[in-house]
């Protein structure tokens, strides 16, 4: 069973999102909450499958600091917040995490989020999607510098343990940020399905040469 942690400052939510995890199909079993990150770190919180994560944790100021040092240990993460504007949801996205939703998505988003980030699969919610499709800083796919050194490390080695293994991340890691190309990719029109494809659309961005394959 897919375990979650909750880092959220409003025990209501905290509370709501246990429910709606107990009562799922397959079930999410929570295994701790609290209002500071440092529930995802310590006991049963360190081993959760999944962080749901409140970006507002008692200021104004999003938590993108303690956001990045989760993501940065190898945490799959999902982003719970009132805020679903762009700028917002593509700095979590950059950042690296798996999924963003706004408060408003409730459990009928939420859940299938943190059971595919506990499964590694792709999950695009409603507020991800328009942010990722009104995407008009570049007039191709804005990969991050980890999402371009995973890719290139993937494409010159035969899996993703090596690539993980090169990295010092996990292959739960690898996964995510290739995954995450290809929706930027499919996003910009431009679908990159199998690793062939994505290794033309890289060539085709100047992202790696032949002769480094």
């Amino acid at each position: 069973m897919i375990s979650a942690v909750i880092v959220d400052d409003h025990p209501a939510i905290a509370a709501g999102i246990g429910v709606w995890c107990a009562a799922a199909d397959p079930p999410v079993r929570v295994v701790d909450s609290g209002s500071t990150p440092a529930v995802a770190w310590t006991g049963p919180g360190g081993d959760a499958d999944v962080v749901v994560f409140d970006l507002q944790l008692g200021g104004q100021v999003p938590a993108y600091r303690d956001l990045r040092h989760l993501v940065d240990a190898g945490r799959q993460v999902v982003v719970y917040s009132m805020r679903d504007d762009q700028e917002t949801v593509l700095t979590c996205l950059d950042i690296g995490v798996f999924a963003y939703l706004g408060k408003t998505e409730g459990p009928r988003h939420l859940v299938p989020a943190i059971q595919a980030a506990g499964q590694n699969l792709p999950y695009t919610p409603p507020v991800m999607a328009r942010a990722f499709g009104t995407d008009t800083r570049s007039e191709r796919p804005r990969l991050t510098p980890r999402e371009v050194d995973v890719l290139v490390s993937w494409f010159a080695c035969e899996s993703k343990e090596m690539v993980a293994r090169k990295l010092g991340i996990t292959v739960r890691t690898v996964n995510s940020y290739i995954d995450r190309a290809r929706i930027r990719y499919a996003h910009a029109g431009r679908p990159a399905p199998t690793k062939a494809a994505l290794v033309a659309r890289a060539i085709q961005d100047g992202l790696v040469r032949l002769d480094e394959l």
